[in-house]
């Protein structure tokens, strides 16, 4: 495979995997498109391109040739400078041809609030009106925005054009695919989890959240009680950039739901998610993370290209290689 052709892949797997279904996100990068066309002149010269055909703004290539071909890949949860010099280290015995990062730099990260609006669409399909949680949202995705405009978003990537080793970013394309790999699992046991302790030691069956729990960053609960009924399970902030508008547990509490499973909460979420009698159950950051970067890589690893983790990264392969035959 090319680096190109492994970007394809993540933007096509996220898309399949993306909880608001592929339908619906190709409308959007079809309006994407009719927007473009209708921009003349400085518009649409400063018009960000990759949006014709990415609609995930924290996925991309942000140094390398698209052609390259790909045998070896360093993948990690944040790619920094020192993973990139590591890269360059390791590289001298045998040659790593891309750098992956799971969380977004440079221009993936100045854009990370793009992807935020995609949380109302999700909150939609457990009931929460459109338009209240777009108006909610649209206040925390200016926050995020400016939050970032401070940010040194190129320093690892110069590190990486220095160094010259390829180097791409992805984020909500994975992050859908650990959200649908738990909607799907959450769905096909829903017969057998009435509590929220069993919604817990379900989490714990899964590889990368066990191996968690032994570095004590497992699935913890923030809000509610082991012996509380779950209600309706929604997941909360698993994908679409960062997290959103805390004003929506009390929208998702009006709209049926009692647990409420993320990746991280901030200590004001946890309050809101009190205040509206919502279990919620954050099964970890790092170890969901891996989730999502497994499955790709997986791909990876069935085209033949080897995968050296780092940075966090729990590596647990559901691939299993053929064995050869005699």
């Amino acid at each position: 495979m090319t680096i190109g052709q492994i970007y394809n892949l993540a933007i096509k797997m996220g898309i399949a995997s993306d909880l608001r279904g592929r339908p619906a996100v190709i409308k959007k990068l079809r309006k994407e498109k009719a927007k473009y066309e209708s921009l003349r002149g400085e518009e649409r010269a400063e018009f960000d391109t990759e949006r014709l055909i990415n609609p995930y703004s924290d996925t991309r290539i942000y140094y390398g040739n698209p052609d390259q071909p790909v045998k070896r890949v360093l993948a990690g949860i944040d790619i920094e400078s020192a993973e990139i010099l590591m890269a360059k280290e390791l590289g001298q015995k045998k040659p790593i041809d891309l750098i992956i990062s799971h969380h977004p730099i440079g221009v993936g990260l100045a854009g990370l609030d793009e992807v935020m609006q995609m949380q109302a669409e999700i909150y939609a399909l457990y009931g929460v009106p459109i338009n209240i949680g777009e108006s909610l949202q649209l206040k925390r995705i200016s926050e995020v925005a400016r939050s970032l405009s401070a940010e040194n978003h190129n320093k690892t990537v110069d590190t990486a054009r220095l160094m010259d080793m390829p180097l791409m970013s992805m984020h909500t394309a994975t992050d859908n695919l650990v959200a649908k790999y738990l909607d799907n699992l959450f769905k096909r046991q829903r017969a057998s989890l009435d509590t929220v302790e069993d919604l817990m030691k379900l989490l714990k069956t899964i590889p990368e959240y066990r191996i968690a729990t032994q570095l004590k960053a497992g699935p913890k609960l923030f809000a509610g009680h082991l012996d509380h009924s779950l209600g309706k399970i929604a997941l909360s902030e698993v994908t679409g950039g960062t997290s959103g508008a805390k004003e929506i547990f009390a929208e998702l509490s009006r709209a049926g739901i009692g647990t409420i499973v993320g990746m991280h909460m901030s200590e004001k979420h946890k309050e809101e998610a009190e205040k509206n009698h919502i279990n919620a159950v954050i099964a970890g950051h790092i170890s969901s993370d891996s989730i999502g970067m497994n499955i790709f890589l997986d791909e990876l690893e069935k085209r033949g290209i080897e995968i050296i983790p780092c940075s966090g990264l729990i590596r647990y392969k559901r691939y299993k290689k053929p064995a050869k035959r005699k």
